[in-house]
């Protein structure tokens, strides 16, 4: 297949999408597919070659069979690249629009979550006028976030109820959607998902940050963090946290791709705490790690992924609209 890669992108995430990108294209020639590398700028450019990408609808990107879009946080995993590509007419790897927009947007995934029971920490919309007094409920530390950003960009841990204000004001500055969850005793879990109508999950790992939290400088820098893979769960215990990421994958209407993330606590208690719709997509990254752990090396990774992508596509286009 003629596979166009979309890389970098407006995001914080713009030099780890560049990376991700890179290593696809090198995984789709080791299977054997043609890998055009389109980069966006940070302005919104999109080059290929050093030339400027022409965008045409019912003619496909680059008369590509599938696209690739290695994007990481808004403008790339948040459904609005999903959009323009539904609209050219090309298949894609990983989620739809509305699936790809509700695990971007954290508050609008755990509001999900809570309308069907799926255990979750708990957490305060910072909206209306009592959301303050709603955060203290909470008990402390508490983690404030941009609703919508990926990669720990704009997180703040508050030890201290002083200090929550600024912390609010810091994620404010990254989007006007901001989330407080409570902070969750245990350990920090991820699982990755395959598939489309019958999705499989890979081996959990267990992450191990080696500075207080896993802030973006542990996920990026190297000795930051370590996967344990598989992680060290007891057969039991690994079969809920593999069969809950299929669930909430399923909820979502994910397809293609996704890494959920769990705290795995004392009683064996298992919480979801979100859904990367196309999480780091390096040979190295924790989504690859898992199923090469599991049984599927990188290469054999992608090029299941563009053909699921390929199916998918032909499967809604069956239906007219």
């Amino acid at each position: 297949m003629r596979v166009a890669i979309l890389a970098g992108g407006r995001s914080s995430e713009h030099d780890v999408s560049l990376r991700s990108g890179a290593a696809v294209a090198r995984g789709l020639r080791d299977a054997g597919h043609e890998a055009i590398e389109v980069t966006i700028s940070r302005e919104g450019r999109w080059n290929v070659a050093g030339g400027p990408v022409a965008l045409t609808p019912g003619g496909g990107l680059l008369d590509a069979d599938a696209v690739f879009p290695a994007l990481h946080g808004p403008f790339g995993e948040d459904g609005s690249v999903q959009g323009l590509l539904e609209w050219l007419d090309v298949p894609y790897v990983g989620s739809d629009v509305l699936a790809s927009a509700i695990c971007m947007d954290k508050l609008t995934l755990k509001r999900l979550f809570a309308s069907h029971g799926v255990p979750q920490v708990e957490f305060v919309a910072v909206e209306g006028p009592d959301w303050w007094g709603r955060c203290e409920e909470l008990g402390l530390p508490l983690w404030v976030k941009p609703s919508r950003l990926g990669s720990s960009v704009g997180i703040t841990r508050v030890a201290d109820l002083a200090d929550l204000d600024a912390a609010v004001e810091l994620a404010l500055r990254h989007d006007p959607r901001v989330i407080v969850e409570a902070a969750a005793d245990g350990r920090e879990v991820e699982c990755s998902v395959l598939g489309n109508e019958d999705p499989e999950a890979s081996l959990p790992g267990e992450i191990v940050a080696h500075s207080e939290w896993y802030d973006f400088e542990a996920k990026y820098t190297e000795g930051g963090m370590e996967l344990r893979v598989p992680a060290p769960l007891d057969e039991a215990l690994t079969g809920k946290v593999r069969a809950l990421a299929v669930e909430v994958f399923e909820l979502a209407g994910c397809s293609g791709l996704a890494r959920c993330d769990f705290f795995v606590g004392p009683g064996d208690e298992v919480l979801v705490n979100e859904i990367n719709t196309m999480p780091g997509f390096t040979d190295t990254s924790v989504y690859a790690k898992l199923f090469e752990a599991t049984g599927t090396p990188y290469a054999e990774l992608c090029d299941r992924l563009v053909k699921l992508a390929a199916e998918r596509h032909k499967r809604e286009r069956g239906h007219e609209f």
